[in-house]
């Protein structure tokens, strides 16, 4: 049983080398150094700037405010935002479903002001079933969800920025 695992794994690494496959691997930036503009406590931009520190030994991250010119370019958090809508109700009006959203909008500039991406908004969201009796575990499904959709969302981030070819 063991041999035919072992084989057929074999068999696949040539066939998916043919196909073009191969792993992501570390992003390149077109530019060595960033700083983070973004609100005092945003936990969005805390999570960037640890995933783009790690990503890479070829890129600075700046985070010092009287610094932003000495940076390559400035990536502007211009809003994070979460929100929680109703979109479902049972026969006696109580909830029973619930779609939370979290909406990042940002932009990437030159410390002259040129803009290297335009203001762009992403959004994630996901739906969640909702029990009044169970309203704490609930609570806490909703901030697991929301950090998980926020690490999604710093992975976009991150092959946004990764996709930027020129200065």
């Amino acid at each position: 049983m063991r041999k035919r695992t072992l084989l057929s794994l074999v068999s696949v690494v040539p066939l998916m080398a043919a196909c073009g496959f191969r792993l992501r691997g570390v992003p390149q930036f077109a530019f060595r150094s960033l700083f983070i503009q973004a609100p005092r406590g945003s936990l969005l931009a805390r999570e960037l700037e640890r995933t783009l520190s790690s990503a890479t030994e070829q890129l600075t991250v700046l985070r010092d405010p009287r610094s932003p010119d000495d940076a390559e370019v400035i990536f502007e958090l211009l809003s994070e935002r979460q929100e929680r809508v109703v979109v479902g109700l049972n026969a006696s009006g109580q909830v029973r479903e619930l779609q939370l959203r979290l909406r990042v909008r940002f932009r990437l500039r030159k410390p002259d002001g040129d803009e290297v991406l335009p203001e762009t908004e992403l959004l994630q969201q996901r739906d969640i079933s909702y029990n009044e009796t169970i309203a704490l575990s609930k609570e806490a499904e909703e901030l697991l969800l929301f950090r998980n959709m926020q690490t999604d969302l710093v992975q976009q981030l991150l092959r946004r920025l990764a996709a930027v070819k020129s200065l």
